[in-house]
């Protein structure tokens, strides 16, 4: 039918136990192409455990997960994967870090670091540390590394964490950017109200199950 998106992300009866405690619960949920979608939940609700699954670093315990009709492990440099903690050298600058990672991707075309630095915000020539860095400048430097191999997916763990309300809103307004151009976005946040101008669905979790599936007012399904 018309206007249906396919859905880039299956999982069907995904569970991940760690010895006899289950982080998920027999989840089944399909991501559609181009969407929003906001995972809630108080900590320990199975958020980041479930993004770490979609990026193929956990592997389920039982049931089936497919990303791009394959397993994450085939679409790695499809997938852009966003640590609650940035994952970055304290001792290098922004644009060092950068030129590092994007020395790692051999299969796929590479944003240059400085375009990076300069779509989420920071200027390439800043000679300081990342340990230097405020927090929201982290975190978007974080983010320009996840945007280096010009991934459609983005799973973004927490990506306003610990931000003033001025960071926060520059975050959010890069991501709105990135959701405009198509990109498809699953995140976790404590903040919904803060993101839910983003969102084209919510889904809350708890003790590892998805206990709820809201469509955002005007999203298109």
């Amino acid at each position: 039918m018309p206007g249906i998106q396919p859905q880039i992300v299956q999982l069907t009866g995904v569970s991940r136990l760690y010895g006899t405690f289950a982080a998920l619960r027999q989840i089944t949920i399909g991501f559609d192409s181009g969407r929003c979608s906001l995972l809630l939940g108080e900590n320990g609700a199975g958020k980041s455990t479930l993004l770490r699954t979609i990026a193929g670093l956990l592997r389920p315990t039982f049931g089936e997960i497919l990303v791009f009709g394959a397993a994450p492990s085939d679409g790695r440099d499809r997938i852009g994967y966003m640590s609650h903690a940035p994952m970055l050298y304290d001792e290098l600058t922004g644009l060092e870090n950068l030129r590092y990672f994007a020395s790692l991707y051999r299969t796929r075309p590479c944003l240059e670091p400085k375009a990076a630095m300069q779509a989420t915000g920071l200027d390439p020539a800043l000679a300081r540390p990342i340990s230097q860095y405020s927090q929201g400048m982290r975190q978007r430097a974080s983010l320009a590394r996840v945007l280096l191999p010009q991934p459609e997916l983005l799973l973004l763990d927490e990506p306003f964490s610990n931000m003033d309300a001025a960071s926060a809103r520059q975050m959010l307004d890069l991501l709105s950017n990135l959701r405009s151009q198509g990109k498809t976005i699953i995140l976790t946040t404590h903040q919904r109200e803060l993101a839910a101008p983003l969102a084209d669905e919510f889904i809350t979790m708890q003790a590892g199950a998805v206990i709820a599936v809201e469509q955002a007012a005007g999203a298109t399904v």
